[in-house]
């Protein structure tokens, strides 16, 4: 009868079937050759003492036990061709996995996406990166696969919901994703792997008879008697459907504007904006696993820190280990940077957002733009970054500690962001109070982690899309927008969600109550 345990064993043997094999058979006392295979339920690593140890989680089945590889299939999806129709504005996670949920309810959805497709996106990256020109419906937050797919491609959730968590990583390993991310305690894809992904879905979502449209931007939600009747799109296409899944994500402000001007309400959300620091990956290595070098076993190390500064929380976001920085802007005259990691997480640098938490009360000098005071608190940092950087993509930066004693670094070496950066006292980009809490609490970290606080680090501003500034307000039960019937309001860009995992679970939550409502 398979047996399941836990243990706590050397990177090498965790990384080595056979090493593991034999482990195990001292463990338990009995013949390696008793033992038919080994399934790895759960892993993650401790590194709280010198030592580093990985924990396992695994399923033992001797000879005799009856095993077979776990094979992940795609759920019985259905025809669609013919049936009701439902158009889901956004081809992010929330809009795919809307879509795929849509379709095996029997209900056919119309995907509607601004940006291009995912190969086709390519080149609008390479434009932002080498040329410094910004495509405002094509770039690293718009086109197919949304914000996440050429930005990291992270896992993580803190969705309290494991059969939701489980069902998503389920369907991304039947697309082609390993399946260590149904394993590993911070699942991650890679950038370099997330494309093609993506790709087999759309494909999928047309086989069975739903739509995908692409360079297709939505400008108008046609509405009568409080109650959708369709889109218009930038040329004039109206599209007509009484459901829409609006999923646009957490940067597509023209949408947040057509409903402030709509007079569909929205409200003003409290998130979080900072810089994003970069360290070289062997510095944290040596700080996280208390070593000089890693060696093979033992994957780049993360770091999450948290501390409360003036009654603030200051924290890390979106930590990219062996990974990059990338210029994130989605309009000419404004800066913005995220960090991505390639599969193998084997970049030379580390980088993490790190951030403050804001509160509405932040945004009164904006309070004129009503719901969108958030929004326009973002945008006016983004647009002084880009004039203090020389206006092109280069980015602001400072070392480190220069920047908590506010000195401006006489140098700046390269870092892994493309298009260049800018040396600039940052105190000028935000706000004062701003510009305190990160000078004090980044002297906080480097007490916490030894080695963290050096000028060997450098700070790019801004990171400053971490999460909606606005929220779109829907009822509890139907999920429909308070007061638009057959609207609903879905992941990140409407404040219900927060990275690839939770936006995908939105997607499907909403898809089904949408099929409840027909």
């Amino acid at each position: 009868m398979p047996k399941e345990l836990l243990l706590q064993v050397t990177p090498e043997i965790a990384a080595n079937e056979n090493l593991l094999k034999s482990y195990l058979s001292k463990q338990i006392k009995v013949s390696s050759n008793e033992i038919q295979h080994i399934s790895i339920l759960k892993r993650s690593i401790d590194a709280r003492q010198k030592a580093v140890k990985i924990n396992l989680k695994v399923l033992v089945f001797f000879q005799g036990d009856a095993f077979s590889e776990s094979l992940f299939q795609l759920p019985d999806y259905k025809e669609v061709s013919n049936a009701p129709e439902v158009i889901v504005v956004g081809a992010g996670p929330a809009g795919l996995f809307a879509a795929l949920q849509l379709i095996e309810l029997g209900l056919k959805p119309i995907v509607i996406e601004r940006g291009k497709d995912v190969r086709g996106r390519r080149r609008d990256l390479k434009a932002i990166n080498v040329d410094h020109i910004v495509n405002e419906d094509s770039n690293y937050c718009f086109g197919e696969g949304g914000a996440g797919t050429y930005s990291d491609g992270k896992l993580y959730t803190r969705s309290k919901k494991r059969g939701d968590v489980d069902r998503i990583l389920q369907l991304l390993v039947a697309f082609g994703a390993t399946p260590d991310i149904l394993v590993d305690a911070h699942p991650h894809i890679g950038t370099n792997k997330l494309p093609q992904i993506i790709q087999d879905i759309r494909t999928k979502i047309i086989e069975y008879g739903g739509q995908v449209l692409f360079e297709t931007r939505v400008v108008d939600i046609i509405v009568k008697n409080n109650e959708v009747q369709g889109v218009v799109t930038q040329n004039g296409t109206i599209i007509e459907a009484k459901k829409l899944i609006l999923a646009t994500g957490h940067s597509a402000r023209d949408i947040f504007e057509l409903l402030d001007r709509k007079k569909i309400i929205i409200e003003a959300k409290p998130f979080a904006l900072g810089v994003r620091a970069e360290h070289p990956q062997s510095l944290i290595d040596s700080i996280q696993y208390s070593c000089d070098f890693r060696g093979e076993f033992l994957p780049p190390a993360p770091y999450s820190i948290v501390k409360q500064v003036n009654g603030r929380g200051m924290y890390s976001f979106c930590m990219c280990p062996g990974g990059v920085i990338a210029p994130c802007a989605t309009s000419p005259g404004e800066v913005v940077t995220n960090g991505w990691s390639p599969s193998k997480r084997d970049q030379a640098t580390a980088n993490s957002g790190i951030v403050v938490e804001l509160k509405l009360e932040d945004f009164k000098p904006f309070a004129k733009f009503g719901a969108l005071a958030g929004m326009e608190f973002q945008k006016a940092i983004e647009q002084k970054a880009w004039h203090l950087a020389g206006e092109t993509q280069k980015v602001p930066a400072q070392r480190l500690v220069d920047f908590t004693q506010n000195k401006v670094s006489s140098s700046i070496p390269k870092t892994s962001y493309v298009p260049g950066t800018t040396s600039v006292e940052l105190g000028e980009v935000f706000p004062g109070f701003l510009t305190q809490i990160m000078r004090e609490g980044f002297v906080q970290f480097g007490k916490s982690m030894k080695g963290y606080y050096t000028n060997d680090a450098i700070l790019h501003a801004p990171e400053s899309r971490t999460s909606s500034p606005v929220r779109i307000p829907r009822d509890n039960e139907t999920l429909q927008h308070l007061q638009i019937k057959g609207l609903y309001p879905c992941g990140e860009g409407a404040g219900f969600a927060g990275g690839i995992i939770s936006a995908a679970i939105d997607g499907e939550k909403c898809a089904l109550k949408c099929a409840e409502s027909f």
